[in-house]
């Protein structure tokens, strides 16, 4: 990708603030790599979006764990700066990046964009937020930040929700912390017995849990690459849409996955 190749309908004053082009329109190799990633995450969303615009002529996204926004504002700039209709939230922690964020929309004109600073907890309950919500998103928020945004679309029971996770280090640690005892127990623990090997099952196992826990609340899956392994390490893709069907046994495998596996710490977290 270079800079010829952003999108028409793109805005470059907008780029330029993210600092992903330079002031004379370049790009480096860490921005190609990232517009890439949400270019090709903008391609999984659109028709989801377009579904639901021509279903209701309007929508709501919430982009939990939204970081400095680069997917909410991309987002925004490509499919709803041209629409009457539809709303934009970002929810963040971090206080300094939501202020940045809100400079930034006023900035650019970009009025159905609002930026909150709250936890999970209180995005649940927060008057800011409305009842319903279309589209849940969570580009790369680290650790369990993706699983506050699964909680969040859960409790609003998103129509859809998209998740391209990352750093998943609680079920590592939790598989550090008991692994002598998982070693006396079950040969299985053989898998997670190196550190490299903990690391790399605990970020696998964390979004095979997170599935289940997706399936046992009525969601339909696609797991698929984001992008190529080439720009990404942490590249899994996971699409939900919600059918009020939930899969039978999902429940009931992810609670003897978490047994089996000497993490019933984290029931709690996968199982509610």
């Amino acid at each position: 990708m270079n800079a010829s190749e952003i999108r028409p309908e793109q805005s470059v004053a907008l780029l330029q603030e993210l600092h992903i082009l330079t002031r004379d329109g370049k790009l480096n190799q860490d921005s190609r790599r990232k517009l890439k990633q949400v270019y090709h995450l903008y391609q999984f969303i659109e028709p989801l979006l377009g579904g639901i615009m021509a279903e209701r002529g309007d929508l709501v996204l919430v982009d939990h764990g939204a970081g400095k926004s680069y997917l909410g504002f991309i987002l925004y700039d490509l499919f709803l700066k041209a629409r009457d209709s539809g709303h934009m939230y970002g929810i963040e922690t971090r206080a300094e990046l939501v202020e940045r964020s809100r400079e930034l929309a006023q900035r650019l004109g970009f009025a159905r964009m609002s930026f909150l600073n709250l936890s999970v907890g209180e995005s649940i309950d927060s008057a800011q937020l409305p009842d319903r919500v279309d589209i849940v998103t969570a580009l790369h928020a680290c650790d369990t930040a993706t699983d506050d945004a699964i909680r969040f679309a859960l409790h609003k029971q998103a129509r859809f929700i998209v998740l391209a996770p990352c750093c998943q280090a609680e079920v590592a640690s939790v598989l550090r912390r008991h692994k002598s005892e998982s070693l006396a127990q079950t040969a299985l623990s053989e898998i997670w017995r190196h550190p490299i090997h903990t690391r790399e099952f605990g970020s696998q196992i964390t979004n095979v849990l997170r599935c289940l826990l997706l399936e046992a609340h009525g969601y339909q899956l696609s797991v698929t690459e984001l992008v190529g392994w080439e720009h990404s390490i942490k590249n899994e893709l996971i699409i939900a849409r919600f059918t009020n069907a939930p899969r039978g046994n999902a429940r009931e495998r992810l609670g003897q996955i978490l047994h089996e596996l000497n993490l019933d710490d984290l029931k709690d977290r996968f199982l509610y």
